[in-house]
């Protein structure tokens, strides 16, 4: 798939991971990222490529183009970067260990489904941000 859009894969039926997901979209003003849930077509085809084992990392991947990719708080930290307002700044935790900044994003993965929830579903965007997406839930494609 050939974009030189950045894409984040997420997972759908998280509520932290489809609040942020609205998080981005609202401060990708240079519109850097597009987005497709794991559980998609596009999202597991993206993270087969890159071999990417989604059982030990299932919350959210960074795929540059060029098949470069980051997980865990690597891209959490990476798609800071490219955010309007202050949210850069965020980037200057990139120079503490990973086994630290993994640690922490790891506890809250954990625990995330059951501090924030889960749906039954993956979300449907808007007519707004649909143009975002290259998948929208399991099998449906753009």
């Amino acid at each position: 798939m050939a974009t030189e859009k950045k894409i984040i894969l997420f997972d759908g039926v998280c509520n932290l991971c489809n609040g942020a997901v609205q998080f981005i979209i609202k401060r990708d003003r240079n519109d850097v990222f597009r987005f497709a849930p794991l559980q998609s077509e596009v999202g597991k085809k993206l993270a087969d490529e890159r071999k990417i084992d989604t059982s030990k990392v299932d919350s959210i991947i960074l795929i540059e183009p060029q098949l470069a990719y980051y997980t865990k708080s690597d891209a959490a930290l990476r798609i800071t970067r490219s955010l309007s307002g202050l949210w850069p700044v965020m980037t200057v935790f990139l120079g503490l260990p990973s086994a630290i900044r993994d640690w922490i994003y790891d506890w809250v993965a954990k625990n995330r489904y059951r501090w924030f929830g889960k749906k039954e579903q993956c979300m449907i965007p808007t007519p707004e941000t649909k143009n975002k997406f290259l998948a929208f839930s399991p099998g449906e494609e753009k």
